[in-house]
């Protein structure tokens, strides 16, 4: 249900783009977020936009934007000025002297569900699809804890205490087996069983137990405090996020096969790519599973080859790393450009913000791709 335009203010839209894009999903080397604006300030008008250029800030002046939600971050390295004689503190200086805020949802929209590779793939008509590289909003770790037999209790009780064992709506979640623990103390050694220099063998369970990754140091200090020998042996594993629904890129279907040199053809006459679009492969090869990945995808080659897709689409492929897939039979692979791929993200956005808070909602059509020149002779 929208709001009234009386109530939605920087910090309400903030709220909105990030209940779609948890910041939680973003890579830690990421700069999500608000970049400037005061969340008291009210909005009536959004524009949308993948960079923060001058034009783009132009184009907010005079469409009397009160907010920009960006994909790409302004900011993203580490900054030690904005001032307003360098190329990026003018935009600063310029959004905050026209009472503009921005935010942006980077690698939180392009993990999120519908995020950037949805909107892509909606646009190619690719359906039924599954993320290319699963990651959970809460991953999971197991605890693997040897325990003597006597002791499982205490231990087990501690680490549910400290909010390992739960699985959905269960908690106190385990699972043991009994076996031999083998051990010889050396001589700086305090053992709680056994003497030093003597080999020692206990009847030892072995439990098992999931917890959340984000408190796993204090499920680490609580198996330590309770545990009786002064060296417990445990494992941690971090669990695959297999059926996770977020994650970087898709990966689904055609309802039409066709070849791959009707698919780039499809690929350039749906997205506003500036500069075209370019495939590796057989041009007559029959595309029936498609990945795609918004943005400069190269990094997931490997993944998508273990799929046994026919083509993956993405952009910013490099020479070698195509040239390599496709020596050891990787799939067709087609360059859409950076730009081209993470566009269709914005008219999501735009939709996303109508539709909940019932702003107007401007997408900034125009390529901010940094190629503007193309020629072919």
């Amino acid at each position: 249900m929208g709001h009234s335009l009386e109530l939605v203010t920087v910090g309400l839209v903030a709220d909105v783009v990030e209940r779609a894009y948890p910041p939680a999903l973003a890579e830690s080397w990421d700069a999500v977020g608000l970049v400037c604006g005061d969340r008291q300030e009210r909005v009536e008008r959004v524009l949308t936009c993948v960079d923060v250029t001058d034009a783009v800030v132009d184009a907010a002046i005079a469409g009397r934007a009160d907010m920009i939600v960006a994909h790409h971050p302004l900011l993203m390295r580490g900054v030690t000025t904005v001032a307003a004689d360098t190329a990026k503190g003018r935009i600063v200086h310029r959004l905050i002297r026209n009472g503009i805020a921005l935010l942006s949802a980077h690698t939180n929209a392009d993990r999120a569900r519908p995020g950037v590779s949805d909107a892509l793939a909606d646009l190619l008509g690719v359906i039924d699809t599954v993320p290319i590289e699963p990651k959970s909003l809460a991953p999971i770790d197991k605890w693997v804890v040897m325990v003597p037999e006597g002791n499982v209790e205490q231990v087990s009780e501690a680490m549910f205490a400290a909010g390992a064992g739960e699985v959905g709506d269960y908690r106190d979640c385990m699972w043991s087996v009994v076996g031999t623990g083998q051990f010889e103390p050396q001589e700086n050694a305090s053992p709680a069983i056994g003497d030093i220099g003597m080999r020692t063998h206990v009847d030892e369970a072995r439990i098992e137990m999931v917890a959340d990754r984000s408190i796993r140091a204090k499920v680490l200090q609580a198996l330590r405090h309770a545990h009786p020998y002064e060296e417990p042996a445990f494992d941690v594993l971090e669990l695959a996020d297999l059926d996770s629904d977020l994650g970087l890129g898709r990966v689904g279907t055609l309802a039409e096969p066709m070849t791959l040199r009707d698919f780039t053809a499809k690929a350039a006459r749906v997205l506003r790519t500036p500069w075209g679009v370019r495939a590796a492969g057989d041009p007559d090869a029959l595309v029936r599973t498609v990945a795609v990945c918004g943005g400069a995808g190269d990094s997931l080659l490997g993944r998508v080859r273990g799929l046994g897709v026919d083509v993956y689409l993405t952009g910013d492929l490099r020479h070698h790393p195509v040239d390599e897939s496709l020596r050891v039979g990787g799939p067709a692979l087609v360059d859409a450009g950076h730009w081209a791929t993470e566009f269709p993200w914005c008219a999501q956005v735009a939709q996303l913000l109508a539709d909940e808070l019932g702003v107007e909602v401007q997408v900034f059509g125009e390529p901010t791709d940094p190629f503007v020149v193309h020629s072919l002779g």
